[in-house]
């Protein structure tokens, strides 16, 4: 028999009352409270009657995420954290992929998972600046990622410029001074507001601070995000001759691309070349060696955007006016850098002024 209210309130020692508001994200709830409540929940693995509590309060009790695509090991994983999120909040989640298309991106705001939802969470890849517009409509709507600042909605993105330059960082304070960029823009001039430009600002900025001319055939343009691109750029370096020490590559998939050429080109990691990723996925802890890559706090987004849309939709507590919210991030230390096991440790959390 599936758990009732009833056996939420009593393994908590709460009233059903005070179940029903953590439920529904009464922020009238203490913390310590709202922790335990939801602790139950999911240990007891308690599902509230969506259907019922659609036909008392007009709400269906289910979000939407749009992603570009569940093929990406980030945005699959991030689909993951929002479910979770959503369920310690009694909601289901329904994932629109976009495909990274503009035009499926326009339907995804104008229609489709919108028609049958609460409210959604919205991560473009095609959409820009100037689409800022479109994001004004009566649906709870929050976004994600880095394609749209200043908008109507709430945002919740991460430090993209200064993860990475803490990532180029890292590989400099354990001596490595040729570094080589995987996964840049295909275009140095592109509009600035991609994931691949913001970081690349990053790589540019740690080496200027260290003192380090860029060195452009170190800089590797082109390609989608995936491990064939990361094997390819490898491939690229070693044909061309350009000396490097180290691989920043600008999402894990293309790290693990490149450790596979690494291997094929004869050269060790970390021994002849470092190598760093972006994202933390969970295969980057068994990877051999496994990688060192940057959290960018991908739980930490899940839970916070969730939320936020939680207070859009029951519109208790929620300002009038948009926020933007940036997750912390973490340097996450293992053999590909020198450091010991699959989890080597983080460099704590990270925080960063202003910024894209």
């Amino acid at each position: 028999m599936s758990p009732t209210i009833h056996d939420v309130a009593r393994a908590a020692g709460v009233s059903i009352k005070t179940v029903s508001n953590v439920v529904n994200d009464n922020p009238k709830v203490g913390p310590e409270t709202r922790s335990r409540v939801r602790r139950v929940i999911d240990e007891l693995g308690y599902r509230p009657n969506l259907s019922a509590r659609g036909l008392r309060s007009g709400k269906t009790g289910v979000i939407g995420l749009a992603v570009p695509s569940l093929r990406e090991n980030y945005f699959a994983e991030l689909a993951d954290s929002v479910i979770r999120a959503a369920a310690t909040r009694g909601l289901r989640v329904l994932i629109e992929q976009t495909n990274g298309e503009r035009k499926l991106e326009l339907a995804a705001l104008s229609g489709g998972s919108l028609r049958f939802v609460d409210g959604m969470l919205f991560s473009p890849a095609e959409l820009g600046q100037e689409d800022v517009d479109v994001l004004t409509m009566d649906e709870p709507l929050v976004l994600l990622g880095e394609r749209i600042f200043g908008g109507p909605t709430d945002h919740v993105t991460m430090h993209n410029t200064s993860s990475a330059r803490a990532a180029v960082e890292h590989l400099l304070e354990i001596g490595r001074t040729r570094i080589a960029l995987v996964g840049a823009s295909r275009s140095p001039d592109d509009d600035g507001a991609s994931s691949a430009s913001l970081r690349e600002r990053g790589y540019h900025a740690a080496l200027a601070a260290a003192g380090i001319d860029t060195d452009p055939e170190l800089v590797v343009r082109g390609g989608s995000w995936g491990r064939e691109t990361g094997a390819a750029a490898i491939r690229d370096l070693c044909r061309r001759g350009v000396q490097f020490d180290a691989v920043f590559a600008l999402n894990d998939t293309l790290a693990l691309g490149a450790l596979r050429r690494l291997a094929e080109e004869g050269l060790s990691v970390p021994g002849d070349v470092a190598v760093i990723g972006f994202d933390n996925i969970d295969e980057a802890r068994f990877s051999l060696p496994s990688l060192t890559s940057v959290d960018p706090g991908r739980d930490e987004i899940a839970e916070t955007a969730v939320s936020l849309l939680v207070e859009r939709i029951s519109e208790k507590g929620a300002p009038s006016g948009p926020r933007t919210v940036k997750a912390g991030f973490r340097i996450i230390r293992r053999e590909s850098t020198g450091f010991r096991g699959v989890d080597g440790g983080g460099d704590g959390p990270g925080a960063a002024g202003p910024e894209t």
